[in-house]
Parts: structure tokens; C-alpha cells; sequence
């Protein structure tokens, strides 16, 4: 069944393995409390790749201040921006590929701040569900290519890029998203002076600064673990898109269109939207060190009403200008810094940046901007 607006795909559409049956690919064993009855999916389209726990999850983030993270931080290398009012929080992706969740609390709320690697999805969601706050953990199962969480108070399984539990005794539940925003941490640093940032957990032998994916961002190369499907060839398996919620819609934008010109003006049903570039955000997925990896970039979205006008937006020697009153844009913050419009914002909206045969994996259906 597919969700009538956004085109999100649930798994009760008939997908099956390709040539594989209906065979089950993990070990129940591992997983006495997990209620198998209770699904949305076909079993068959999880993949147990390792083993429950394999990957550590960090309950108990540590956290330092600028000064001490810039000693193993480049200008250019991605951070995952949490905001939650006045609150921001910085969750560097040379530690997340490793550890994939961190729950933590933010402005008094409790978050779960995700990354699967395989589809370069970066997500952050409240983790409070029916009045119940859940703590998360990584199963060691794919679905889709995408990490499958779990929660250690109903070992419920939940899809990290849906937000959504798939099985077990919350099957059906649904994390509230949060806006987050991958940047390079100079920008970080510049937009949010005093706000603190993950630090490596302590006890743990790993090589944060790089990455055990080297290799993994050629972008015609098909991806791991996706068997229950097949890849939608309308964009290469990897390429980067921005996906924009809007209007109980999607959109998406291929990093490769945005590339041509910094910036790209669609509509998402019935809303103006802004999407934006920034060049020089580093792949955690490319080389072994990360801060010897290409620049792949990060996208922005913005909607392009304020007040009682619609904003067209235009570059100009590398600036972002606005066409109605000739002001200049800062293209990650939505924010005029130059020109009539100085100081005023564009509000952000809602998009998540991964790899597209992830994307179109859960929204089939889902408009590809040209």
C-alpha cells in the first residue's frame, strides 16, 4: 500500500525478493521479545547482515565544546545539525558511520539522532512515543539497504529513513522528525558559536577520521543488500538527492541539477520552494580519510514566501540574489546578510538528503525535479 500524498512505500504492495522466495534472512533466535506477529512488511525483505548489537549505539553522548572538537575537525567535514528552539547541537559523521545512533536530549526533548551509512540517510527524530520516551539501538538488519533500529523497551523494529515501526508491538508507530541539516563544520561554527558537539565515546577502539566505507559513494555501483526490489533507474542507484517535504508531498532534486547552478526554484504542491547547494561539504563515504575525501556537498530548503511576496532567486558571481529586490542570501541559513532584505529569513522546510535508490526504495512515487 502506498501513502496517497507523499507516495511512501509501506511494503504491502507485493514486493518480493527477487528469485529468493519468502525465506526468512536473519536469526529470530536473537530476538525472543520481538513480536513477529505484529508486522507491516513481508519478513523476507529484511536482511540480517550482522549481528544484534554489533554496531555500538551511544546512550551517554559526551560532549565538548568548539575548541576542543576542532582538533580533529576540517573546515569541510560533515556534521549533522540538531535545533530544537534556541538549542543546536553538532553530531560529527566521522563518529555516526561508525555508531550509526546517539540518543540524546536537546531543549528538553529526547532525540535519536540516526545515519545509515548504505544510504547516506542522516535523520533526527523525537524519541517519545505515546507518552513513552524509547532508547535505540542497531539490530544488524537491512531493509531495503536502510539500518533497521530497534527500541530496547519493546524490541519493536523501526525503518531509520521512514521513522516508522514495522514490527512488532509498535508496528504502525511513527517517530515525529525533526529539522536537522547536514553541514561542514566551519559553517557550523560560524551559525552557532556556542553550542556544543559529540565527542568519540570513550572506550571504544575505532579510527574516527575514517571511514571503514572507502569507496562506497561511486555513485553507478549498486548498492548493498538490496534485494526486494527493483532499483529505479530513473537517476544512478547513488546519486545524491535532496528530498523536500512540503504539502504532504515529495520532490526531489538531484545533487547533479544543483551542481549546474547553486540553486534550483520548483514547487512542492502548492508551496514556492528554494533548494539550495553548498559545494564544500566532504563525503564520509569516499576515501579512507575522510579529510582527504571529495567534496559532495549539502543541500538547503527553503520556502520562498515572505510576507505577502513569492521570491525568485538568481546566482550572480557566485552569490545568491533575489530578483525583487537585489539582496543577497546566505544559501545554507535562509537568511539575507546584504541588500533591503538584511536580517529577514525564509523558512526552512523539511528535506532529507540520501542516496536515490534508497529514496525511491520507500517513496515510489515520489516527483523528480528537472
Amino acid at each position: 500500500m502506498v501513502g496517497a500524498a507523499t507516495g511512501e512505500s509501506d511494503g504491502r504492495d507485493g514486493a518480493r525478493a527477487e528469485s529468493r522466495g519468502l525465506e526468512i534472512h536473519f536469526d529470530r533466535s536473537e530476538w525472543p521479545r520481538t513480536d513477529f506477529a505484529r508486522g507491516r512488511v513481508p519478513l523476507s525483505e529484511f536482511e540480517g547482515v550482522g549481528r544484534r548489537d554489533g554496531i555500538d549505539a551511544i546512550r551517554r553522548p559526551r560532549l565538548v565544546d568548539q575548541r576542543r572538537a576542532e582538533r580533529s575537525l576540517g573546515p569541510s567535514e560533515p556534521v549533522l545539525v540538531a535545533s530544537v528552539g534556541r538549542s543546536a547541537r553538532a553530531y560529527p559523521l566521522q563518529i555516526l558511520v561508525w555508531h550509526e545512533i546517539v540518543n540524546d536530549r536537546l531543549g528538553g526533548r529526547p532525540i535519536a539522532v540516526t545515519y545509515c551509512p548504505l544510504c547516506n540517510s542522516s535523520l533526527i527524530f523525537e524519541r517519545r512515543v505515546g507518552g513513552r520516551t524509547l532508547e535505540f539501538e542497531v539490530s544488524g538488519v537491512l531493509r531495503h539497504s536502510d539500518l533497521i533500529m530497534y527500541d530496547r523497551q519493546t524490541e519493536s523494529w523501526w525503518q531509520q529513513l521512514t521513522g516508522r515501526a514495522v514490527v512488532g508491538r509498535l508496528a504502525g508507530a511513527r517517530l515525529r522528525a525533526l529539522n536537522s541539516q547536514v553541514m561542514g563544520w566551519r559553517n557550523f561554527r560560524a551559525r552557532f558559536p556556542g553550542a556544543r558537539v559529540l565527542a568519540p565515546p570513550r572506550f571504544y577502539d575505532r579510527s574516527y577520521g575514517r571511514t571503514p566505507y572507502a569507496g562506497y559513494e561511486d555513485a553507478g555501483e549498486r548498492p548493498f543488500w538490496f534485494y526486494a526490489r527493483p532499483v529505479d533507474r530513473r537517476l544512478p542507484p547513488k546519486e545524491r538527492v535532496a528530498a523536500v517535504f512540503a504539502d504532504r508531498q515529495v520532490v526531489v532534486v538531484p545533487f547533479s541539477r544543483l551542481r549546474r547552478g547553486g540553486a534550483l526554484s520548483i514547487r512542492v504542491g502548492s508551496i514556492p520552494v528554494l533548494v539550495t547547494l553548498e559545494r564544500r561539504v566532504l563525503s564520509v563515504l569516499d576515501r579512507a580519510d575522510i579529510g582527504s575525501s571529495r567534496p559532495v556537498g549539502t543541500a538547503a530548503a527553503f520556502d520562498r514566501r515572505l510576507g505577502h511576496r513569492t521570491l525568485s532567486f538568481s546566482r550572480a558571481a557566485g552569490d545568491l540574489i533575489d530578483d525583487q529586490t537585489g539582496s543577497r542570501w546566505d544559501a545554507l541559513s535562509g537568511r539575507a546578510i546584504a541588500g533591503p532584505l538584511r536580517g529577514r529569513r525564509l523558512r526552512p522546510l523539511r528535506h532529507d538528503e540520501q542516496f536515490w535508490f534508497a529514496l525511491a526504495a520507500f517513496y515510489p512515487r515520489a516527483r523528480i525535479a528537472r
